[in-house]
């Protein structure tokens, strides 16, 4: 198919009406919207009536007295689960100095394996820095003791604390209850 003066100047009405390239090429016949875009570009036709999808974007109003909500986590995961199992709920507490590394246990980065801690002890530019190099917690890539210090244990959420306080305070109303039924006497 080539385009003929006539189906140029069809094009062009068809388009300042504002037809869709599908529309145009379904009028037209034997042509795809591909080459109905494609001529469109060509000629610089650019200028088309708007449709009803094309609006611009209305602003929102706000409400000065809406209550706003804290920021959703942006990944919800409870963590890693080979750090979970490090933590049985006593927070970390970091020691004051770092622990004595034998020299046979040190790793450059060249002698560095799998299954070594890739925790990095001094500064990167000395002479003297080197990698722990001990037995890596399995899913991690830190010895045990560094694991510890380099991820903290989740805190429990808030929803969870306050399904544990409403459980606390119904066992106590409970108990209240049984403890004051249980002192009067019954009529038998």
């Amino acid at each position: 198919m080539s385009w003929t003066d006539e189906r140029v100047e069809l094009l062009k009405k068809l388009w300042s009406e504002g037809l869709s390239a599908s529309q145009i090429a379904g009028r037209l016949g034997g042509v795809t919207r591909n080459a109905v875009i494609g001529k469109v570009h060509r000629l610089g036709l650019s200028g088309r009536a708007t449709t009803s999808r094309v609006k611009s974007h209305r602003p929102r109003k706000r409400n000065p007295n809406a209550i706003k909500r804290p920021a959703r986590a942006r990944f919800p995961t409870a963590g890693n689960p080979a750090v979970r199992e490090l933590y049985s709920g006593e927070p970390y507490i970091p020691a004051v100095e770092e622990i004595d590394i034998p020299e046979a246990q040190r790793k450059t980065i060249q002698s560095l394996e799998a299954c070594s801690c890739r925790w990095p002890v001094g500064d990167p530019q000395t002479p003297d820095f080197y990698f722990c190099g001990g037995k890596a917690v399995p899913g991690l890539p830190y010895c045990e003791h560094h694991a510890r210090r380099a991820f903290q244990a989740p805190a429990p959420k808030r929803r969870e604390r306050e399904s544990v306080e409403t459980i606390r305070a119904a066992m106590a109303r409970v108990e209240v209850e049984g403890s004051a039924t249980a002192k009067e006497p019954t009529d038998a």
